[in-house]
């Protein structure tokens, strides 16, 4: 067997560790991680989108930029907080 062919099957070895060591540490705990991110993002959202919700945003020229990255989700996250229609005029997504 070679060096190369050693440290090859070295790496594959240690990766399928670390991918089990992964999934006995985050695996029970995957659902919980989704939501915290899901949540996160909720809270991204809103402070991109203050301003056109009527909530005064002094970071509204930093933001601006960012919402056409997040008008896809966007009827995803209004259907998430409890608003059935789209709380912006000019986005109507439904």
């Amino acid at each position: 067997m070679t060096t190369t062919s050693r440290r090859a099957s070295f790496r594959a070895r240690w990766s399928a560790f670390r991918a089990g060591l992964e999934e006995f540490y985050a695996g029970p705990y995957r659902r919980t991680f989704a939501r915290a991110r899901r949540e996160e993002d909720d809270l991204f959202r809103m402070v991109v989108l203050a301003e056109a919700l009527g909530v005064p945003d002094p970071a509204a020229y930093y933001t601006a930029e960012l919402m056409p990255a997040l008008y896809e989700d966007f009827h995803a996250w209004h259907r998430r907080m409890g608003m059935d229609r789209s709380p912006l005029e000019h986005v109507g997504c439904c």
